[in-house]
């Protein structure tokens, strides 16, 4: 069990620094790990499959999938339905940090709803039902009988 040396230097050296997680312990260890794989598959020109679940577009996160995606260092995307309906709310409207720990009846009382320590107001859903039904609408009426929609296809359609 090691520790990245702050003292080696008068600045921190962000390589050794993420490659010393993996002697730390903890969880920091599984992170460093993780580092090390990934560092591995980029190396070797791997094709990336990248899953996630839909809370996760909800976080920060999004902005760290749209960067992998952006500079094409992932190469397939597998999600569920909610994490295409969760990254158009959260480019409609702010999502908050506020605590695990606040009181979830309370919240729902005032029209917040939580994604863990993520704070969701009702009006980020109304906008995202506001720009979706015209479209969804426009489909039905212009794709009745004509063909299957593909999620994809919807996807595609949504922008």
């Amino acid at each position: 069990v090691r520790g990245y040396d702050f003292n080696k230097s008068s600045s921190i050296d962000y390589f050794n620094l993420l490659r010393s997680y993996s002697s730390i312990g903890f969880q920091a260890t599984n992170f460093g790990q993780a580092c090390e794989q990934i560092n591995t598959m980029l190396e070797s020109n791997s094709i990336i499959f990248f899953g996630y679940t839909s809370n996760i577009v909800s976080s920060g996160c999004r902005d760290i999938i749209r960067y992998l995606c952006q500079h094409k260092i992932i190469h397939v995307i597998v999600i569920i339905a909610g994490g295409i309906e969760e990254d158009f709310i959260k480019c409609l409207a702010p999502t908050y940090v506020g605590e695990f720990t606040l009181n979830g009846q309370h919240l729902r009382a005032n029209g917040i709803n939580r994604i863990g320590n993520l704070l969701v107001p009702n009006d980020n859903y109304c906008k995202f039902e506001d720009w979706l039904m015209p479209i969804l609408d426009r489909i039905v009426n212009e794709n009745l009988n004509n063909c299957i929609l593909t999620p994809s296809k919807l996807i595609e359609i949504l922008g």
